[in-house]
């Protein structure tokens, strides 16, 4: 469940432009605060079924749009790129480990 979570978090940071106003806030409240499904209905005045159903979909869609775009897929192979480099260079070059901390801060 934690890895769903972290997955969820990581696709709403990059997909959530394209998601509409009450998909962001259900998206938000349920995976970065914390609501369960009975208190974002009671905040929304609606069944807690449809809090479920329109995450479930938000989901579907976030993923769909992973599927087509790869930007976690690539922030991912970035990440490994990264850590390799920076084993490389660890005990060598002072201006390379700055480089690498510069395109850590890109991200």
């Amino acid at each position: 469940m934690l890895e769903k979570t972290t997955r969820m978090n990581y696709l709403f940071d990059f997909y959530q432009a394209l998601l509409t106003p009450k998909q962001r806030n259900y998206m938000e409240m349920y995976y970065l605060e914390d609501y369960s499904l009975g208190e974002i209905s009671e905040v929304f005045h609606v069944s807690r079924q449809a809090v479920y159903d329109n995450i479930r979909r938000t989901e579907h869609m976030l993923e769909t749009y992973e599927e087509k775009l790869l930007l976690y897929d690539k922030f991912q192979q970035r990440l490994k790129v990264m850590e390799s480099l920076e084993e490389l260079v660890r005990d060598k070059d002072n201006q390379i480990q700055h480089l690498i901390d510069k395109l850590k801060e890109l991200d």
